[in-house]
């Protein structure tokens, strides 16, 4: 089962949801994000937020077409997205996608981007990513792993999250490395590109993003 999260972000950064939809996924609304899975026909299971960002007009269509609602007062420790959030890890999934986490305050994306991190502090071993129109957002703990290449993402940046990234290797890339240590606020990964189909990286201690973005 994958779970995923529409988010209230600027709708002119959300991809077609259409390529996402499938009978055994389960779509969550948060916010104004409800109401825009509702335009596209698509019904979510729950809806998490304050909603003070929707009209009453939306709310009313929201209240009559979703039955688990979770309402919460504007004035909370949580953003509505970690709430929803932290119910779908609960769920486990395999997969948990978020949609209309970029744009608008950079403030709240860049809070959004730290939240991939939860499944790490929890020991989950669940997927979490961020998707707009030009990117996917996720993170890694220490490991080796496979990436695959693919047309619509032709870059792929490789940013430090901790403090130092040590150890890196990248195989299989137009710009390779071996047993880098990548600190905090380092260029050198960036806009890197697959030249197999299949490449690799690896790295032996920190947390890394990976962004794959296209033109």
């Amino acid at each position: 089962m994958n779970i995923n999260i529409l988010a209230g972000g600027p709708s002119e950064f959300i991809p077609s949801l259409e390529a996402y939809q499938n009978d055994k996924d389960v779509w969550i609304g948060v916010d104004k994000g409800v109401y825009t899975l509702l335009s596209n026909n698509i019904q979510p299971t729950m809806a998490f937020g304050d909603f003070d960002s929707v009209t009453k007009k939306e709310m009313q269509l929201i209240e009559e077409k979703v039955e688990e609602l979770k309402r919460f007062h504007p004035e909370k420790d949580e953003t509505d997205l970690e709430l929803a959030l932290d119910w779908a890890l609960k769920q486990l999934p395999e997969t948990i996608r978020i949609f209309g986490a970029t744009g608008g305050r950079i403030d709240h994306f860049l809070a959004n981007i730290q939240l991939l991190i939860k499944p790490m502090q929890n020991d989950q071993f669940v997927h979490v990513e961020i998707i707009d129109q030009k990117n996917l957002v996720y993170l890694r703990s220490p490991g080796s792993y496979t990436v695959q290449k693919k047309s619509h993402y032709k870059y792929i940046s490789f940013l430090p999250i901790s403090m130092e990234v040590s150890g890196i290797t990248l195989e299989g890339f137009k710009y390779p490395l071996t047993n880098r240590n990548l600190p905090i606020g380092s260029t050198l990964c960036i806009s890197n590109e697959l030249i197999i189909d299949n490449g690799h990286f690896s790295f032996l201690k920190g947390i890394l993003l990976v962004v794959r973005s296209n033109d």
